[in-house]
């Protein structure tokens, strides 16, 4: 029997409940089911994002307002530029004002006696748009990112008067993100509340020029000598362009860049229809005359130093205005810096000296006239008091008051020959020995082995302590080349040394300052009477001058002669890297060096040559219309020793008995 193939038994399938059939509905039937939404149009949509942001962005813009003004400047009170600044005025001997450091406010200009030519230069070259621009120029930002791009860094600046002008009254020149956004706060603020001559005249009578000015009247009074309602085109475009940098373009200092710039200014008045081509180019062959200081060129050395010497005595002083009263005399000065400056741009190019310097004193030290280089504007060091150089012969001086102290005689003999010291032979100028001569003539003709001889009899301990004694502050050692001048010093205390000389054997220290007050008056110092101190017994200073007077005469320094009694010596380092020449006249002494900064040697240059010619230009000018006196004529006050306890006054002389001093000392009847 056959089986019968069985069926798999299938899955029951549990039944849905009526109420599961009846309510049940697919999320895919659901969803068909519901309506769609329509969207929102997009201007909607931006509508409400918008008003979002703007919400967010008051809240925002109200929040950084508020940070700004936090630490914003008194408005109703703005700074005057320069007005804290410390003022330092520095007086000649005869009171003219030789420098003033610090501000210099002229008066305040209205807009309707400002010329015009001014108004145009400055808005030509600083604000093109100003009278049409709502306070910032988006034209002007826009050119200056341009012209920056090209040039490859910052060559020009987007901002207008108005935006200086919030700087200038308002804001310190720091470069930050929040000091150029309270500018352009503040300058919204100006512009709304002036009028654009408002802004212009208050623009134009703070803003800084250079050399101290402030303001368009102060600067054209400092430079040019007159008022700045009598401005010249000219003369307006060189202000306008000063603005720049002031400090680079200043016309007092550097008066080709600063009308080199000027052109570019008379260049932008032309394109702004200002003046003609034809005009421009006249005017540009026409710098207008920069006022020169009454005290004479190069005054900027002596009144760097006195300011620095009058902070150093009143330290106290520091940060506060003052008036410094000094000994310079202008007519001298302006004798000294054009005898240098002769002299450097003659002989001095043909035997290649660059530099110089020249300081003069009166017998008790009082400095009447300071060059310290060939030209302040390119070098302020002062070869005169902080350069260090050799004296060569000059030093010599020391040497042979050392042996006339120790009672050499200038009659005494020596013979000119090689002469030895170790391993160590001084030789003479010329490489000769002259064999013999007395002291006075080995002096005059600057015979280096007699004075090395002198040094070594005297002892060299002795001819340092002279050195010092006299004046010289710098280190002095004794070695056996002492005498030739190897040991660098300073050209101030030279003149000082030398002076003591023409001061009768009394100590004649550099001064300069007489009086230091406050700008109100106040007295801060004064310089007390000082009772002469003795360093020389007079027989000794009387035949010193007699030796200093036959280098002159007849000696190594002939070409220092003048039309009075005179008496120097001469001085030249080896290879001729510095020659000086100091000697004085019954009047004033004074000390000429000529050399190069880089201590590169001169052509065949003695101190006998061009320091000499240089020093007898200076005093013949110096002397002009000054009696002729013998030297030693204002030798008063004797010592007959170089201790300070024995000062004798000298007693009037009589007709035809001797005096007491002239039968010790000697002298006509």
């Amino acid at each position: 029997m056959s089986k019968q193939p069985t069926q798999k038994p299938r899955k029951a399938t549990p039944k849905k409940s009526a109420k599961a059939k009846k309510g049940a509905v697919s999320k895919a039937e659901k969803k068909q089911a519901q309506p769609e939404t329509p969207k929102k149009p997009i201007w909607k949509r931006l509508f409400y994002y918008s008003a979002i942001i703007g919400v967010w962005g008051f809240i925002l813009g109200f929040l950084v307002l508020a940070y700004l003004s936090l630490d914003l400047p008194d408005l109703e009170n703005p700074h005057t530029p320069g007005s804290n600044d410390t003022a330092v005025v520095v007086k000649a001997a005869n009171g003219a004002t030789l420098v003033r450091s610090g501000p210099i406010h002229g008066d305040r200009i209205p807009y309707n006696e400002i010329p015009d030519a001014l108004v145009r230069a400055f808005t030509s070259v600083e604000d093109r748009e100003f009278f049409s621009h709502s306070g910032v120029n988006a034209k002007g930002l826009i050119r200056a990112l341009w012209t920056n791009i090209r040039a490859g860094g910052v060559r020009a600046g987007g901002s207008t008067i108005t935006q200086q002008l919030a700087k200038n009254l308002f804001l310190s020149n720091e470069r930050t993100i929040k000091r150029k956004a309270q500018e352009l706060l503040l300058t919204l603020w100006i512009e709304q509340r002036f009028t654009k001559e408002q802004i212009l005249t208050l623009y134009l009578n703070n803003v800084y020029f250079g050399g101290g000015a402030y303001g368009i009247d102060a600067a054209s009074r400092k430079f040019y000598g007159h008022s700045a309602r009598e401005l010249s085109i000219s003369e307006a475009a060189l202000l306008a362009g000063l603005v720049k940098a002031p400090s680079r373009y200043a016309p007092h200092i550097n008066p080709e860049g600063a009308w080199k710039r000027a052109r570019v200014v008379l260049k932008t008045m032309v394109e702004e229809g200002v003046i003609t081509q034809q005009v421009a180019d006249k005017l540009k062959t026409q710098p207008p005359r920069i006022k020169e200081a009454s005290a004479g060129r190069d005054v900027r050395f002596f009144t760097d130093w006195v300011e620095q010497a009058a902070h150093n005595m009143l330290p106290e002083t520091a940060g506060k205005s003052l008036i410094i009263y000094t000994t310079l005399d202008p007519s001298v000065q302006r004798a000294a810096a054009m005898a240098l400056e002769r002299g450097l741009e003659g002989e001095g190019k043909e035997r290649s000296a660059s530099q110089g310097a020249v300081v003069a004193i009166d017998h008790d030290g009082a400095v009447r006239a300071m060059v310290g280089g060939s030209d302040y504007a390119k070098t302020q060091y002062n070869r005169a008091t902080q350069a260090l150089r050799q004296p060569g012969s000059a030093f010599k001086l020391f040497s042979y008051l050392a042996a006339l102290e120790a009672g050499i005689k200038p009659t005494d003999r020596y013979i000119d020959e090689k002469t030895s010291i170790g391993d160590w032979s001084p030789k003479n100028y010329n490489g000769k020995f002259n064999g013999p001569m007395d002291m006075q003539e080995a002096f005059a003709r600057s015979i280096n082995t007699v004075a090395v001889q002198i040094s070594e009899e005297v002892g060299r301990n002795r001819v340092a302590s002279m050195a010092k004694r006299l004046g010289i502050s710098t280190e002095v050692e004794a070695l056996a080349s002492l005498p030739l001048g190897t040991e660098e010093v300073k050209l101030i205390d030279l003149a000082s040394s030398y002076a003591v000389i023409a001061n009768g054997g009394h100590l004649a220290p550099a001064y300069a300052i007489v009086e230091i007050t406050s700008l109100d008056g106040e007295v801060l110092y004064r310089k007390p009477p000082v009772r002469p101190v003795p360093a020389l017994a007079y027989p000794v200073v009387k035949d010193m001058t007699e030796m200093l007077t036959s280098v002159v005469t007849w000696g190594s320094g002939k070409n220092a002669r003048i039309d009075r009694p005179a008496a120097g010596k001469s001085g030249t380092s080896q290879d001729s890297r510095d020659a000086v020449f100091v000697g004085f006249t019954s009047d004033m002494t004074t000390a000429v060096w000529v050399g190069n900064d880089n201590g590169t040697p001169m052509k065949a240059v003695t101190g006998g040559g061009l320091p000499a010619r240089i020093w007898s230009d200076f005093m013949l000018e110096a002397h002009v219309g000054q009696p002729i006196r013998p030297l030693l004529a204002d030798a008063g006050i004797y010592s007959t020793s170089a201790g300070p306890e024995k000062i004798i006054e000298e007693k009037p002389k009589k007709k035809k008995k001797k005096g007491f001093l002239e039968r010790i000392f000697g002298g006509k009847d």
